[in-house]
């Protein structure tokens, strides 16, 4: 193990700089915000009935700022023989205001503009996730030439038998195998592994990983454009283009509804004209139809019960990205979920203090003098040695004579003794007594990290990333949710995967991944009509998220972009949220369908009282208003606390 200090391009999980786009970049939030504001200018004016010319040219601008795209994309639809809701709302809109209701049909328009809106800077934000990570890797690379001298190269540039040096702190610049040299390379952002992994000759070594303090010399292997970090980004790409356009509930029904609607609006219409009724009664009774059959109250079914369901989950450190989202957490049946950083805290924590017998030395007394000899360095694992002999008040001594050999450890001079602290395979020990010890630790998972004094081992500590407090119960409540046990999905080590899945109660693990791996994972579950929930915080993790019918990153450790990628974010970092939300979504499904079956019984009363007898427009106008707000209110009551406490207590 590498034990100098580092440079600061060497820390733990590197992720790529913020790159987002502007939101008012963005042409569909300029029209949802100036909609918006030209409605709430004309609001109170119209609410206190000032003269008509105050508001009347207020609401006309909301209506062509925040409809002429809808409507525009609607008419290129029509085009390709396609009739969607967003062109029905425009037109339901201008119904409204032409027969008096304007305010109706200007709060329809700034609803859809403003998700469309929405939308627009969701996809936005995936786009720069995507584009960060090829920050990743290294743009340059020193390149060893046949008579040995270097010369620095674009990556991009570099071609399979190449030679390049990586230095001290520097990234790798293609994927490869190291000739010669020995350091530890930090690869989570590749397979998610909490620690740096010792390289050595005839090791491989990915591009965008981050070296440790030793040098490398490494051969291409790969084509820069086809290494693992730029397959990363197009699984992202291709995920995010090629996933199925999710739809809500009503939207399912979408085409039957519209044509329908227009359809019998014309017959309604054209038919009384027929039998010689007057043109403008017929036209009255057509607007009126118009009205009472308008879906507004049918899409209040849908968005109140999930936008209550979003923001009390956000009150509970919950971020689900959008209705859609909201309604998909519902759905799962199967959950896959990564280790470290996601079941675990993602960093390293001594876990035993094993001092050997005959060294005169207790618990104390070994973590000090393995804390005193770690303390110069910052490698994560001698970061935990000091991190716990801190935490128990243990008094430092000074370290002479410090010095760090790459994948093996370090050796100071502690109090006149000589003492090494590394790797058990490669510090030279005068006897074996320390290898039972470190059987034992390896065999529950641990990393064992050896203590020798004047070449004489001395005691074993035991270092292990720590298992979240609500791993096993969270574990258990989507087992109960799915009817299935969840699996792991990890790039760690087989044997740390499987006790780690021991102790939370999984059964099915997949080991030693990488994202491709968990890909091909998750896509293998949806042939079998599973929808799959994946449950993930690195970069690794990314493309399983895009992929997956639905993607949930933790928040605190996670990297910018699983967070970008995911539907869901868990911010306060509690596995307890994820069954919660899910729990949340399947009660807000349940208020969509009442408020579904409450909408169709009110539009279906008044169709028939329109088309069998007459209709007054006030009371056309009511009922139809009237639907809406009790289904809205309906929708609602998933903004109260007790929503999310019944939904974390599993009694929804």
């Amino acid at each position: 193990m590498d034990r100098r200090p580092a440079p600061p391009a060497a820390g733990p999980r590197p992720t790529p700089p913020r790159r987002r786009t502007r939101i008012l970049v963005l042409p569909e939030a300029r029209w949802a915000l100036a909609a918006l504001l030209l409605f709430l200018l004309a609001l109170p004016l119209y609410l206190s009935g000032a003269p008509a010319w105050s508001w009347a040219p207020l609401f006309a601008a909301a209506y062509v700022t925040g409809g002429w795209e809808p409507g525009w994309e609607g008419l290129k639809a029509l085009r390709d023989r396609t009739l969607d809701v967003d062109l029905l709302m425009v037109v339901a809109a201008l119904g409204a205001a032409a027969i008096g209701q304007v305010l109706d049909g200007a709060l329809l328009i700034v609803i859809f503009a403003t998700s469309g809106a929405l939308e627009a800077v969701a996809t936005a934000r995936t786009a720069d996730s995507v584009r960060g990570l090829l920050d990743l890797a290294p743009t340059t690379a020193t390149r060893l030439l046949p008579d040995g001298t270097e010369e620095s190269i674009e990556a991009e540039h570099l071609t399979v038998g190449d030679i390049v040096l990586v230095r001290p702190g520097e990234r790798v610049g293609a994927d490869g195998q190291v000739l010669d040299g020995a350091s530890d390379v930090d690869q989570a952002t590749i397979t998610g592994e909490p620690l740096p992994v010792a390289k050595q000759a005839g090791d491989e070594v990915f591009a965008g990983t981050v070296n440790g303090t030793g040098a490398l010399r490494v051969r291409v292997e790969r084509d820069p454009a086809d290494s693992v970090i730029a397959r990363i980004v197009r699984m992202v790409e291709e995920a995010s283009e090629t996933k199925a356009p999710t739809q809500l509930f009503i939207e399912k029904i979408e085409q039957r509804y519209s044509i329908g609607m227009v359809l019998a609006t014309l017959a309604v219409f054209a038919v009384p004209l027929t039998f010689g009724e007057e043109l403008s009664s017929a036209l009255l009774r057509a607007m009126t139809f118009m009205i009472v059959a308008s879906p507004c109250a049918v899409v209040l079914s849908t968005m109140p019960p999930l936008l209550s369901a979003i923001a009390n989950a956000g009150r509970h450190g919950v971020l689900a990205k959008s209705a859609v989202v909201m309604e998909r957490l519902g759905q799962i049946d199967a959950v896959a979920l990564d280790k470290t950083g996601t079941l675990t805290e993602g960093t390293p924590q001594v876990t035993d203090v094993r001092p050997l017998r005959g060294s005169d030395l207790d618990e104390d007394a070994l973590l000090r003098l393995a804390a005193s000899a770690e303390h110069p360095s910052e490698h994560p694992l001698a970061r935990a040695v000091v991190a716990a002999a801190r935490e128990r008040g243990l008094p430092l001594a000074v370290a002479d004579d410090f010095a760090s050999v790459p994948g093996q450890g370090v050796t100071a001079s502690i109090d006149g003794h000589t003492v090494q602290v590394g790797s058990p395979a490669r510090l030279p020990a005068a006897d074996g007594s320390h290898e039972k010890v470190v059987r034992e630790l390896e065999e529950t998972g641990r990393t064992a990290v050896v203590v020798l004094r004047d070449g004489v081992p001395v005691g074993v500590l035991g270092i292990a990333d720590r298992l979240r407090p609500d791993a096993a119960a969270t574990v258990a409540a989507l087992t109960r949710l799915t009817g299935r046990t969840p699996v792991l999905l990890t790039g760690d080590n087989e044997r740390a995967a499987r006790h780690l899945a021991a102790e939370v109660g999984i059964t099915e693990v997949r080991a030693g991944l990488l994202p491709q791996d968990k890909v091909a994972a998750v896509r293998e579950w949806e042939e079998q009509w599973r929808r799959v929930l994946v449950v993930g915080d690195g970069v690794n993790d990314a493309p399983a998220l895009a992929t997956a019918h639905t993607g949930i990153a933790m928040g605190r450790a996670g990297s910018d972009l699983a967070l970008e990628t995911a539907d869901a974010v868990v911010v306060r970092d509690e596995l307890a949220a994820i069954p919660a939300v899910v729990r949340l979504s399947r009660a807000a499904r349940r208020l969509v369908v009442q408020n579904l079956a409450i909408a169709g019984v009110f539009i279906t009363a008044l169709v028939a009282w329109d088309l069998l007898d007459t209709l007054p427009l006030p009371l056309g106008v009511a009922g139809h208003e009237g639907s809406t707000v009790i289904v809205g209110l309906n929708g609602l009551r998933l903004l109260r606390e007790t929503a999310w406490t019944n939904s974390a207590e599993g009694t929804v």
